[in-house]
Order: structure tokens, then C-alpha cells, then sequence
């Protein structure tokens, strides 16, 4: 167990290497040693507290994938504020709900994404920013918001620019600063990340310093990643996936940060290629439109050999093709969730294919993991299916100002029931098999959307498939299936539904199929089927 602070292990990297290359922007051929990278963060980190932003004090940022995002990473680090991350789908509603819960005083910005002007919301929210002094915000809306950085060369009404908080750091000395970093404790939070909020409101989810370190560290090691690496991330920051088993997880071991800004299929082959990457990471339906990009045969992705490919259910056909044709042979599944900091269980490069592709690997040393009968504590025997849940350094302080949702997350010995239902073989590995409200029950037969996926996967002509349960007056649910075929092909609803004849039990061949060119995704990649459920409904009725 590493016990340390994300400010210190920084700090230690580079005293240990301080010329070898800790992050790299290939577009903008923007690179920084670890020597660099620690001095900017320090400058930054300085600037924070000449800000007048106190230790445990809530930062949020709103960005992409930015060098500002990575630099504010580590610069909380080492000044002890909770950098809070923002969703970059966010709108206005769900931007004044997150600051006022998180009762942040700090928001980072950038100026837009997608067409969604970040700017135009915060003066919406916030239209005192237009008359106000800098650092002196007093909102009707949000009022413990202070200050505003817009994350740009232009100069906005009542708003800090990034430069000014660089140039703010002339105000503090080493001496204040060292003092701060070394008051700082690895189990106080560090980080806040929102989840989803698929049924509810979004809670923020607290991870300390330790959470992180200590799960980047062992996630790295179940990749081999060392100093030698150099890892692609084009998945976002503002979760887990981008900032723990992204930019800390090469931090742990040395290895070389490479960030996309924002996720291009192309953009990603080429920065493999450019930087001689060795890992990358990725969501399933990143990798799939990287390997259906009509130019992926011109890049050079021979240098690739690991990685993670995580965020939701791996498809075994996808996870083939990026083995055998995007030379990953390395490449492991993790699995776990925000609440876990977020990695529960990752397979190993060494491990056969078979238990790469089929299943989400064992559990990460000094982590607990059980499988125990929905609704109570009662463990289940091996390959017996139940609810999946978890125990050690990994799982979070709790939700920030909701008691309640935590002792309903974490029992009082500590395991955190994750909702994910799953079955454990004899050797500790766990194959997912659904969601516990993702289960259809057909007619009192339970039917996992997961085994039905899989299966239309292996039909040629489908590229991406989800299935989930819709009412029926006769079975109580019935099976449906989302389809997106592949580029160029042509089916129906027939056609797919003889496919499954003879070879899958007749009640779990969907009743409906639509086919659609696109599924509702949260901004991180994963595919919201409560959405799903929502056009379903609005669909049959």
C-alpha cells in the first residue's frame, strides 16, 4: 500500500526522473518533462491558494480533455482542495444542481464543447458575473460560487483567465506552499466525481488522495505498465476511467501521459502512431469506431501491446479484433464503478484469451470481493449468479452531504453492494451478467440482456446491439433489442430473429427489434438504457 498524497507521488517522479517526457499533447507538440510538468503544477497549485482557496475546499471543473485539466489534477494535489469533475454533456439545470451540492466556490471552465457554450451558461446562471470584480461573485443562484476561470486567451466580465491564476502564483512562497502539501493526509478526499444519475439526482462521490493512488497503482501493475510506456487516453478526465486509470496510473509507475482533448477515432490512430504509443485505452464503442475508421489500415499500430478497454459491457467479437488487429495482445478488461475509485477487478496480460474475452478478470491486490444473494449478506457458492460486492482500500469515503445513500451503498462491514450481478468461478474469476434492475423477467424466467447481446454480436452483419426489458400484457416484460448494423449492410427484423432460431432458448429471442444508427450516450462513453427504456415505451404505446 502506497500512503501518500497525489502532490507528493508527483513530486517523487520527478525527483527520480526528472527528464523523462510526463505528458505530451501530439497536436500541439505541447510536451513537459516530469521536472516540468511538477514545476508547472506547483506554480498552479500556488496560484490556487493566492486565490484564497482553502485546504478541503470544493473546486469543479468543466473541460475536456485539456492540459489545464491534467496541471489542476495534481496542482489540488499538492494544496489540498477537492477538484470536483463535470460532466462536459452538462446544461444549465444539471451545472446549477451539481455546484450547489457540491458547494463548490471555485468553477474552471473551458469556453464550449459540441455546440454547448459553456460561457453563455455560467453568465445564464450567474449573470451578476457580468458587473462583478473578479474573485468577488455574489450569485443569487449559486451562492457560495466565488470565483470563475474561463479557460481562454480572451478577457470575460467578472472572470479569471488561466494566466492570471499562473501569474497569482508570485503571491505565494515555496515555504507556504511546502507547508500546505505537507498538511495534507492521503485519506482526505482529493477528488469528487458525480455518478451518472440514472435514477435520481447525481451524488458526488468521494475518493481520497489513497483511493486513487493506491488503485492507479495496481491497475498499472496488472497491465505491466513502467516508465518504458506511453499511453494513449483518449477517454475523458471528469471520469474515473480518464484521471485514475489514465494520467495517475502512469504517474504511479513513470509512464509517459498522452491525452486526446477530445475523442476522434482518427485523431486517436494517429497519435498512436505519431508518439509511438505502447498502451491505449478505451470505451467498447471507442475501439469499434476505431477499427471500422475507413483509413485504420494506413496507421501504424504495431508498437501498441496493452491497455484497458472498460466502461461498459466488452463485446468477445470486439475484444478479438482489437487483440488480433490492433496488435493489443496485452490489452485487459477492468471493471468496477466510481463508488470503487473505480477498478474492482481487472484480468492480467498473462491470462488466456478465453478469460480476457469472457470474463472481467479477479480482483485487484488488497481488495475483497464477494458474491452474495440479492438483498442479503448470504454468500453464494462459486457460479452461482448474485449480487457483486466489494471491500477494502478502493471503496469511497461516501456521498458528499447524503447520508442516507451511503449506508444504503456500503453495509456497516464495509462492503459496498455494487448492483452488478455476477457469477465467480472456483479461481476468483468474475464473469458480469447484468445490471439487478437491468433483469428482464419474462413470464417468471429471468432473462440477462448481457447473454442476449453476445449473441447478436456474432451475427455479421451487426455492429453494436442492446437489449433491454419493455412491459407486456401477457409476460409481465418482454425482450428488446436495439440493432445498429454495420456500414453498408441491409437487414430486418426477420432475418435477425431466424438467427437466433435453434440456437437460444425461444423466450429469450427479442419480440422487438429496431434498428437505429446511434444509441443515447453519457459523455464518458457509456450507453444510458434507462434512455433507451424511455424511447422503447414512447415507441409501443
Amino acid at each position: 500500500m502506497i500512503h501518500q498524497t497525489v502532490g507528493e507521488l508527483l513530486t517523487e517522479r520527478a525527483k527520480q526522473l526528472p527528464q523523462h517526457e510526463a505528458l505530451v499533447y501530439s497536436d500541439r507538440n505541447l510536451r513537459y518533462t516530469y521536472s516540468e510538468f511538477d514545476e508547472l503544477c506547483q506554480k498552479a497549485a500556488k496560484g490556487l491558494m493566492a486565490l484564497g482557496i482553502e485546504k478541503g475546499e470544493n473546486v469543479a471543473i468543466w473541460a475536456t480533455n485539456t492540459p489545464e485539466w491534467v496541471t489542476l489534477q495534481f496542482a489540488t494535489g499538492k494544496m489540498g482542495a477537492v477538484l470536483v469533475t463535470v460532466n462536459t454533456n452538462y446544461r444549465t439545470a444539471e451545472l446549477e444542481y451539481l455546484l450547489n451540492q457540491s458547494e463548490s466556490t471555485t468553477l474552471i471552465l473551458i469556453e464550449g464543447y459540441r455546440g454547448n457554450s459553456y460561457v453563455d451558461t455560467i453568465y445564464e446562471l450567474c449573470p451578476e458575473l457580468h458587473t462583478c470584480e473578479p474573485g468577488k461573485l455574489q450569485s443569487k443562484r449559486i451562492p457560495l460560487l466565488k470565483n470563475v476561470v474561463i479557460l481562454s486567451e480572451k478577457e470575460y466580465n467578472g472572470a479569471f483567465s488561466w494566466t492570471d491564476i499562473l501569474n497569482m502564483a508570485d503571491q505565494v512562497n515555496e515555504v507556504e506552499l511546502d507547508e500546505r502539501t505537507k498538511s495534507l493526509d492521503p485519506n482526505d478526499v482529493i477528488n469528487m466525481q458525480y455518478t451518472s444519475g440514472t435514477t435520481g439526482f447525481p451524488k458526488g462521490v468521494m475518493l481520497t488522495h489513497s483511493n486513487l493512488i493506491n488503485n492507479a497503482f495496481n491497475i498499472a501493475g496488472c497491465m505491466e505498465l513502467t516508465k518504458a510506456d506511453r499511453l494513449c487516453i483518449p477517454v475523458p478526465f471528469f471520469h474515473c476511467f480518464g484521471c485514475v486509470i489514465g494520467t495517475l496510473a502512469c504517474v504511479t509507475v513513470g509512464a509517459t501521459m498522452v491525452p486526446v482533448q477530445e475523442f476522434d477515432p482518427e485523431v486517436v490512430l494517429q497519435t498512436v502512431e505519431q508518439e509511438v504509443c505502447t498502451a491505449l485505452h478505451g470505451v467498447p464503442t471507442m475501439f469499434i469506431s476505431e477499427l471500422n475508421h475507413p483509413n485504420f489500415q494506413k496507421y501504424n499500430l504495431s508498437h501498441l501491446r496493452t491497455g484497458v478497454m472498460a466502461g461498459s459491457n466488452c463485446p468477445v467479437e470486439v475484444m478479438k479484433s482489437v487483440m488480433d488487429k490492433m496488435n493489443m495482445k496485452e490489452i485487459t478488461i477492468c471493471y468496477g464503478q466510481t463508488e470503487s475509485s473505480p477498478v474492482i477487478t481487472q484480468t492480467r496480460v498473462n491470462d488466456p484469451v478465453e478469460l480476457r474475452v469472457e470474463t472481467v478478470g479477479r480482483a485487484l491486490p488488497n481488495v475483497e470481493v464477494k458474491i452474495v444473494e440479492p438483498g442479503t449478506n448470504q454468500e453464494v457458492p462459486p457460479m452461482i449468479q448474485g449480487e457483486l460486492c466489494t471491500r477494502g482500500y478502493h471503496v469511497m469515503k461516501g456521498y458528499y452531504n447524503n447520508q442516507d445513500a451511503t449506508h444504503e451503498a456500503i453495509d456497516e462491514e464495509g462492503w459496498l453492494h455494487t448492483g452488478d450481478l455476477a457469477v465467480m468461478d472456483e479461481t476468483g474469476y468474475i464473469r458480469i451478467t447484468g445490471r439487478l434492475k437491468d433483469m428482464i423477467i419474462r413470464g417468471g424466467e429471468n432473462v440477462y440482456p448481457r447473454e442476449i447481446e453476445e449473441f447478436l454480436y456474432t451475427h455479421p452483419k451487426i455492429l453494436d446491439a442492446q437489449v433491454i426489458g419493455v412491459p407486456d400484457t401477457k409476460y409481465g416484460e418482454e425482450v428488446m433489442a436495439w440493432v445498429i448494423l454495420k456500414e453498408g449492410e441491409t437487414a430486418d427484423v426477420e432475418e435477425i430473429k431466424e438467427y437466433f432460431k435453434g440456437k437460444v432458448s425461444r423466450h429469450k429471442i427479442p419480440k422487438h427489434i429496431i434498428f437505429t444508427k446511434e444509441y443515447p450516450m453519457t459523455a464518458s462513453g457509456k450507453i444510458q438504457k434507462f434512455k433507451l427504456r424511455e424511447q422503447s415505451l414512447s415507441l409501443l404505446t
